[in-house]
């Protein structure tokens, strides 16, 4: 068996077109939708993601209004920050790319934003909205996950979903969203207190994998003919590429193609998703005002 690969990256794209001709409209209208993201300290990591969020917004239309800060930055200077951009009616989402500095309190800048504005779908009203199926933000990378599988023609009604990883931003939210009635799955979350992981790996029909352990799924964890999702993105050295490193899932993925029905590669597969569900959460809060 030689596995379909799932192409995020294309996927992504046509998402971001379905943006783009929004934000024309909406402008047309008077509204032009702004994403303000905030950036603390030098990460590389969140400086490359902070990057791939502007090259977005510029493909989309929308306006950029990234605020970077060092990483000496208070949090109370960060607070007073986001107080200001969610009482500014010209932005329309707000973003504090994590992980942040440890002297901040990352909860407590999650709680500072303003719900309506939360286009990263982490605040607890927006969570806790996600839970009793009412209208919310959803978080970016499992919405991202759930439009590849319906993109895809992957079924989810019915099958078994195990999810690898028990994360705020991943696992628990999308352990919700595919048992929602408009996904119908069966869901088990895996962690690292599972015990004998492969065993239940290998029930998954839709196996996702959110840990950040480069392949630590193995080929034999898979059930023959399961969709296999990698969100995790890690790096390893490589004194072959320019850089010294490579980016690898958390699937070992050559020898896992041969065994699944159809998988993610990393990068360009769940990685694009993310930013473009972002674009459309913006779009989305900016279209509220309207309402």
């Amino acid at each position: 068996m030689s596995a379909t690969i799932i192409d995020g990256y294309s996927i992504a794209a046509s998402v971001r077109s379905r943006v783009a001709e929004g934000v024309s409209r909406l402008t047309g209208k008077g509204v032009h939708p702004c994403l303000a993201v905030v950036l603390v300290g030098d990460n590389p990591a969140s400086v490359s993601y902070v990057s791939g969020k502007e090259r977005a917004l510029r493909e989309v239309g929308m306006k950029d209004r990234t605020i970077r800060l060092p990483a000496d930055t208070g949090e109370k200077e960060l607070l007073e920050l986001v107080d200001s951009l969610n009482h500014d009616p010209d932005v329309h989402g707000i973003l504090v790319q994590l992980p942040l500095p440890k002297h901040i309190n990352e909860q407590a800048v999650i709680m500072a934003i303003d719900p309506s504005k939360d286009v990263d779908g982490f605040h607890p009203v927006n969570l806790g909205n996600m839970l009793i199926e009412r209208e919310c933000f959803l978080p970016c990378t499992p919405h991202g996950v759930l439009v590849l599988l319906r993109e895809t023609g992957i079924t989810t009604a019915g099958a078994h979903a195990v999810i690898v990883g028990r994360s705020n931003i991943v696992g628990k939210p999308l352990s919700v969203l595919l048992a929602r009635r408009d996904c119908n799955a069966t869901v088990t979350v895996c962690h690292t207190k599972t015990r004998d992981l492969a065993a239940i790996t290998r029930q998954a029909d839709i196996l996702i994998a959110a840990v950040g352990s480069p392949r630590m799924i193995s080929a034999d964890m898979i059930k023959p003919g399961a969709a296999v999702i990698d969100v995790g993105v890690n790096r390893v050295a490589d004194d072959t590429a320019k850089n010294g490193y490579r980016l690898v899932g958390d699937v070992d993925f050559a020898p896992a193609c041969e065994v699944a029905s159809a998988i993610t590669p990393v990068p360009r597969g769940v990685g694009p998703m993310t930013i473009a569900m972002l674009m459309e959460n913006t779009l989305e809060a900016a279209l509220r005002t309207l309402r």
